[in-house]
């Protein structure tokens, strides 16, 4: 013992080598780390960014280290002031956005050019506040309801909609009001009396109830099936739709976005400016949304904004024979406006409604329609929109039909075979992760499946599915922000490479699939529209990145690199 005490102790290398602990520099041990860096870089080749990656210029690759560099402080800077373990991912009803947009990340993505938003609910894309004020504003509007709204669960649930009636507003002052058990169903009541004669608190209260009605609840996933209808019965009628699109054209191009498609379902008939008897299908909603495209691209703040389409969206809970009435007037409004109706999908609005399993009978009936008529609209379903088991079907149906994009998409990752597939048949997937956590669909973007589905490469591009808590839009800022802190891969390449999806997947023009599915292949060497816009959307990207290196560099060291 004496003399192992007095020994001197052995180095680390020495100890190694006593054991025949192989050394690093060994042959075969050499060999086993070439193998593994060739096993990752072999894993990398399928990652969504990968070509991206390796063939940026020098300075958009300066651009990504800068960024990287600008988040990973920041994040510290927020866990250390907020005591959070890991500012990575605070939850959505209780992020400070206000702080958020005063830091250099939130300002580096707001100037980024964000190409194309694919996945538009138009209902969820205008300001509440704004709807609000334009309601009031506009004479002759009325308010009707389905029953009686008299207790918390009728006001939260029942449906509360909207309809211009010019007779109604002036002749029927004197009857019960929607809040009265004297109330006679589906009655009009003009809009300032039902406010006037809210039960809680007047019409400051009742415009308060309004955007309740107008916004998600936290972890509450009926949002659409509230929203849908009071919305899109305000957008029936032609001065508040007009309003309505001037604002969101507006805010979109200010957020850095180029072309929209918006879905909206066509469920409520259309009337006019003083109009109380509505027009006969929805051809003068679309001649109206043409108008006022045309309007925002001659203004000064219109200008590089390539156009807007619509996504026709069919509610799935209406019944069959409504469901075939709702496809025949897609047709008559794509018919007479065949540039503004681009795409059809069959939404989710309420837990009763059909599969699209169930429907695959009418929707070969929808396709041989438009084949006679001439008409080409593609499929752009919902499908997979829940993690839940049993709620992932839809995912088969949506490839089999030939859907060109499919939004959500959240079980998906649970399918190795239709991923493989979806793949194959170049299918986008529209993927919404700070909607879905607003929506209750997941916990946050450390449980979205966007991460897994991007390093699977699967095809995506970024939208959004609802508004803010306080009924503000979900910009596409706000969808890149969360993406690129919350998830460790994601850096500049990887926001670019979803907006250069956007870009190919947009449905800019009709085309049959082959054109289609060549535009898609040859990308940004091919001779059409896509590939001029993908050759634009590049000229942007080098010139943002120029200005990332420049206006960031010094602040964050760039220069001692």
């Amino acid at each position: 013992m004496h003399n192992l005490h007095n020994m001197e102790p052995q180095s680390d290398e020495e100890w190694q080598i006593e054991e025949g602990i192989p050394q690093v520099d060994d042959p075969f041990i050499q060999q086993y780390m070439r193998g593994r860096s060739s096993l990752i870089l072999e894993e990398q080749k399928q990652r969504h960014d990968c070509n991206l990656t390796k063939a940026l210029p020098p300075t958009a690759a300066k651009a990504c280290n800068i960024i990287s560099r600008v988040r990973d402080r920041e994040l510290h800077q927020l866990s250390s002031s907020s005591g959070l373990d890991d500012a990575r991912f605070p939850e959505a009803k209780s992020l400070d956005w206000d702080r958020v947009q005063k830091t250099k990340l939130w300002r580096i993505i707001k100037a980024m050019p964000k190409g194309s938003l694919l996945h538009a609910p138009l209902h969820a894309m205008i300001n509440v506040d704004f709807l609000i004020e334009v309601a009031f504003a506009t004479p002759g509007m009325c308010v009707l309801a389905t029953q009686p709204l008299t207790s918390q669960s009728d006001l939260d649930e029942k449906a509360f909609i909207f309809q211009y009636s010019l007779a109604a507003s002036k002749d029927m002052e004197d009857r019960p009001t929607v809040w009265s058990s004297a109330y006679e169903p589906s009655s009009l009541i003009p809009l300032r009396k039902a406010a006037s004669s809210f039960p809680n608190g007047g019409e400051n209260g009742f415009r308060d109830w309004l955007r309740s009605r107008c916004v998600p609840q936290a972890g509450s996933e009926n949002y659409h099936s509230r929203a849908i209808p009071l919305v899109n019965s305000l957008l029936s009628y032609e001065p508040i739709l007009r309003a309505c699109l001037r604002h969101v054209f507006a805010w979109l191009r200010s957020d850095g976005i180029r072309y929209v498609e918006f879905r909206t379902t066509f469920t409520f008939p259309y009337r006019k400016e003083g109009e109380d008897i509505p027009e006969e299908g929805h051809s003068d909603w679309c001649h109206v949304f043409r108008e006022e495209l045309a309007r925002f691209q001659g203004t000064q703040e219109g200008q590089g904004f390539y156009g807007a389409r619509i996504i026709w969206a069919c509610p799935r809970s209406l019944s069959k024979r409504d469901i075939v009435e709702n496809m025949k007037d897609c047709i008559l409004a794509k018919y007479d406006y065949p540039d503004t109706i681009c795409g059809f999908d069959m939404i989710v609005d309420k837990d009763d409604q059909h599969s699209l399993t169930d429907l695959v009978p009418i929707l070969f009936w929808f396709r041989k329609e438009c084949s006679a008529e001439g008409l080409d609209i593609s499929f752009c379903f919902h499908a997979g929109e829940s993690l839940r088991t049993g709620g992932d079907q839809g995912l088969f149906d949506a490839v089999l039909l030939g859907a060109r994009r499919i939004c959500q998409g959240l079980s998906l990752s649970q399918h190795p075979l239709l991923i493989e597939l979806i793949k194959e048949k170049k299918i986008l997937i529209e993927c919404s992760p700070l909607s879905d956590e607003i929506l209750g669909l997941t916990d946050g973007i450390q449980t979205h499946p966007l991460p897994v589905l991007l390093s699977r490469g699967v095809p995506v591009s970024l939208g959004t599915n609802a508004p803010g808590l306080l009924g503000e839009p979900n910009d596409l800022t706000r969808q890149f922000w969360q993406a690129v802190q919350g998830i460790n891969s994601m850096g500049l390449t990887g926001l670019a490479m979803m907006v250069e999806n956007s870009i190919r997947w947009s449905c800019y023009q009709d085309q049959p699939s082959a054109e289609w599915l060549s535009d898609l292949r040859e990308g940004i060497l091919g001779e059409g529209t896509k590939a001029s816009r993908l050759q634009e959307w590049y000229a942007d990207f080098e010139k943002f990145c120029q200005w990332v290196t420049e206006e960031f560099a010094e602040a964050e060291g760039e220069e001692q690199d």
